[in-house]
């Protein structure tokens, strides 16, 4: 082959590895963005996948969960003592007086009134009355049995705390649900001096109050305080065991509830006081 021949062919020759160099050259160039694009699609899914993550566990959090009040109810607050007591306590007493409430599942009283009138000799005065108050669990406020001790504890620091009050004694009383607490005290009032006795109780979530005074009127000798405290002691008992029987056998198993939330059955500042008036 002449030089000439091969000076041509390499003048042909040339163009085409040209073209076929700077095909190699666009194609390496475009696989390091195509990596890149690559990488950058990968590490957005890890993202998305970690946040997806997260809230599912924070969704799967357990709710927050309250023991269950041992006592979903109330007895019927006239019925809680038995016709012996009432004649016991306030033999003239016609019937009961129901308080008012707007559920009487959570809350109730009743009050009875006894005069006995012996003419010029006098008369005797004696007032009873029984308050229940339930609380439920709740959530956020915390176990039933727990809001009913912190209201059992301000009723007995109220009583101890009523105006006027002389000769104040307090002292434990046993047998009478979880715990109880009787007060007694005088009150001078003008119609004579009362002999006032408050037990307040309590069994798992329910808090009673039994207040019970007496008086000498009209000239009529002033009740022995010991009778009057001994007689509101075992009334109180009574009420205690009609709670209990007003919730069956089973009640106070205290199982776990489902969480519960909203407002309590009953808080101290729209529970009845405790605090006796010593009404005639």
């Amino acid at each position: 082959m002449s030089e000439g021949t091969m000076q041509r062919r390499a003048q042909r020759e040339q163009p085409e590895r040209a073209k076929r160099l700077t095909r190699v050259l666009v194609c390496a160039a475009a696989v390091p963005v195509m990596l890149v694009a690559t990488g950058c699609s990968s590490d957005s899914g890890s993202d998305d996948g970690g946040d997806k993550a997260a809230s599912a566990s924070a969704s799967a959090s357990p709710s927050p969960t309250v023991q269950a009040a041992a006592y979903r109810t109330l007895p019927e607050a006239c019925g809680v003592l038995s016709e012996k007591t009432l004649k016991d306590l306030a033999p003239k007493a016609k019937s009961g007086k129901e308080g008012s409430s707007d559920d009487v599942a959570a809350r109730a009283s009743c009050s009875w009134s006894s005069l006995d009138n012996n003419g010029v000799k006098g008369s005797q005065f004696r007032w009873l009355n029984v308050s229940l108050l339930r609380f439920e669990s709740d959530t956020t406020r915390g176990p039933g049995d727990k809001l009913a001790k912190e209201y059992y504890d301000k009723q007995v620091r109220d009583v101890r705390a009523t105006p006027g009050a002389k000769g104040l004694n307090a002292q434990a009383v046993a047998g009478t649900g979880d715990e109880a607490t009787a007060v007694r005290y005088d009150l001078k009032k003008k119609e004579g001096t009362f002999k006032q006795q408050t037990v307040v109780a309590r069994v798992e979530n329910v808090v009673v109050t039994l207040d019970y005074n007496g008086a000498g009127l009209a000239g009529d000798k002033t009740p022995d305080a010991a009778a009057l405290l001994s007689d509101a002691k075992k009334a109180a008992r009574e009420a205690v065991l009609s709670v209990t029987r007003a919730n069956g056998p089973s009640a106070a198993s205290g199982s776990p509830s489902a969480p519960t939330s909203g407002r309590p059955s009953a808080s101290a500042s729209e529970a009845p006081s405790a605090s006796a008036s010593g009404k005639s």
